[in-house]
């Protein structure tokens, strides 16, 4: 049984580039309704609100109007990341549903506070990963559980920001607050978007025992950020399997997109075959979504949506779902700690030189 009878009234905290994405699945969803929009400037929400059609909701400045109101039944925090603990804090005690934007927090004692927060709600919590949503990872997923591979190996992961003449706008504000690390928490490629790579190993490979990792620092060519590339981060599982995460920002390279400049590819070795998912973000040229080889023959599987945004829709509908049908969120509270911690440990070897164990420290096998 489900916690919700639908129409679930949502209230959007944070109104920024990214909120346009989140808001698609709640829009068509009868099981949702967008009933509340807040930031901290009350335009910048009504001007969402007015492109996304909405004409009776309620705009607020601040989130403890937001969270006063009774018509919200789940908040969609999506607001930078040092802002997370307190926010999310304010809405489990205010008794709604909580869907927070990734990473989680931006250490291991704020995320420790969440999770205990969460574990003593008896309202669902959710940290939101849309990549585990993305329609080739949902097929690749299929391949796996049907033995396509037979059992995974290694997994390599590629993320490569670039230019592209169709991405969409980034404020220059969104910029700003991720090129400090006391708001961001670490860089925007290892540690952010990074969070996304991580749940990815995570989702294939299970939790890491041990992390070894190099973290570069780059200039874009408009001055505009620095990136925390080139990097490359590797990985230790269980049972003599590996993986790495290797970031490269090239500034010359064309990439489709509808959203950020950036291509994102996927290798996953079994022992029976490999699978390779070709794109995220964006896209280089017209390579297949998802390919297999197995038995000397490669398969290519094309019928895969490969819009980045259909990762937030489908994660957005599995959390609606399970509000109305029943079942566990994706992630959990203690499932984004698991890659919270995944995620600094990166950045704790890249500091030190040294390999960082995982699955050993204290919390994250719970």
């Amino acid at each position: 049984m489900g916690v919700e009878s639908g129409p679930i009234g949502v209230g959007i905290v944070g109104t920024g580039r990214i909120s346009d994405l989140h808001a698609i699945e709640y829009l068509a969803n009868p099981l949702a309704r967008i009933v509340a929009l807040c930031d901290v400037d009350p335009a910048r929400a009504a001007a969402r609100a007015a492109a996304w059609g909405l004409d009776d909701v309620a705009i607020e400045g601040d989130i403890d109007a937001l969270l006063a109101r009774p018509e919200v039944d789940l908040v969609e925090i999506l607001l930078p990341h040092h802002l997370h603990l307190d926010a999310a804090l304010k809405a489990v005690a205010a008794g709604k549903i909580v869907s927070l934007q990734k990473p989680m927090c931006i250490s291991l004692e704020e995320a420790d506070r969440l999770v205990a927060s969460a574990d003593a709600s008896d309202r669902p919590f959710k940290v939101f990963e849309n990549f585990v949503f993305y329609p080739p990872v949902i097929r690749a997923r299929e391949l796996i559980a049907e033995d396509a591979i037979g059992t995974p190996l290694s997994i390599r992961i590629k993320s490569n920001p670039g230019r592209s003449a169709t991405a969409w706008d980034v404020p220059a504000s969104a910029i700003a607050w991720r090129q400090r690390p006391e708001h961001s928490g670490g860089g925007p490629l290892v540690f952010d978007d990074g969070h996304h790579k991580f749940a990815l190993a995570w989702h294939f490979m299970g939790e890491p025992e041990e992390v070894h990792a190099f973290i570069g620092d780059t200039e874009t060519a408009d001055h505009r950020e620095r990136l925390d590339a080139p990097s490359i981060v590797s990985f230790r599982f269980p049972g003599n399997r590996i993986g790495n995460l290797e970031i490269v920002h090239s500034p010359e390279l064309e990439i489709a997109t509808r959203h950020y400049a950036q291509d994102d590819r996927v290798e996953i070795t079994g022992s029976k075959g490999v699978i390779w998912l070709n794109g995220g973000h964006g896209r280089l040229a017209d390579a297949p979504p998802v390919a297999l080889y197995r038995d000397g023959a490669i398969t290519e599987f094309r019928d895969v949506e490969t819009g980045w945004e259909q990762s937030f829709v489908l994660s957005t509908r599995h959390f609606l779902e399970v509000l109305s049908q029943g079942g566990r969120p994706v992630l959990t509270a203690r499932e984004g700690r698991r890659v919270l911690r995944f995620a600094l440990a990166a950045l704790e070897s890249a500091r030190a030189g040294r390999p960082v164990p995982v699955a050993a420290e204290g919390g994250t096998s719970a």
